[in-house]
């Protein structure tokens, strides 16, 4: 099953440059339920991405939810090896149960403490800041960040891997730039994962991360 994004969108979209030199007009995906509701992802001053935790087995079920609620949400998706009754098969499942979703603080709060999902849905802490209280706030990801994953996590490639950030060896710090192929227009930094040389999208505050298939020298661009 495909994820919540329509497909097409991402096949003729401007990538936004994420040297900030200057954004293009990427197209987010309209995000569709599986009964047919669709939203449009518009640029809010007031709305924050924020990425909700959810129960095992309900991602789909809170997306379609919120999505019919009119709210955009994106739901990444990718290919796994499962092992049932001594077979092992490859299945497509939410990177790490997480939804990203594009609300204010106060709809956000609402989702997740008086919605009827909400028994599905924690927040997502991040445990590299703290508040005035001195707890950890919900991570929210930028827009920015969020492109990237959307692009790599809609092309549907079975090499396309989430991985412990720990278990990535990065070649060096520098931000690359696909520039032809598949994943053109992703940005990242490349390291080596599973004896291959992948670019890796890691979003600050999570522990594992996306990694796109092989990537030869000649497609990156360093910046």
């Amino acid at each position: 099953m495909q994820p919540i994004s329509d497909m097409n969108a991402l096949n003729n979209a401007n990538v936004a440059d994420c040297r900030c030199t200057g954004l293009t007009s990427f197209a987010f995906p309209r995000a569709r339920s599986s009964t047919g509701e669709s939203v449009e992802y518009i640029q809010d001053a007031n709305k924050k991405w924020y990425v909700f935790r959810i129960t095992y087995g309900k991602a789909k079920q809170v997306s379609d939810f919120l999505i019919h609620e009119g709210t955009y949400s994106y739901l990444a998706m990718v290919w796994k090896d499962v092992s049932k009754d001594g077979k092992r098969r490859r299945v497509k499942m939410p990177f790490l149960n997480l939804l990203f979703v594009y609300l204010t603080e106060s709809d956000a709060d609402y989702y997740v403490r008086q919605s009827s999902e909400s028994r599905y849905i924690t927040y997502y802490y991040n445990h590299f800041a703290r508040d005035k209280f001195g707890k950890n706030p919900p991570l929210t990801v930028q827009g920015e960040d969020l492109r990237s994953l959307i692009i790599v996590t809609s092309l549907d490639d079975e090499h396309v891997m989430e991985v412990e950030l720990s278990k990535c060896r990065f070649e060096t710090d520098d931000l690359v730039l696909v520039t032809d192929g598949p994943f053109q227009g992703i940005c990242g930094r490349v390291a080596r994962v599973a004896r291959q040389k992948r670019v890796v999208i890691h979003i600050q505050g999570l522990d594992s991360v996306i990694t796109t298939a092989y990537i030869p020298t000649y497609c990156l661009e360093k910046l």
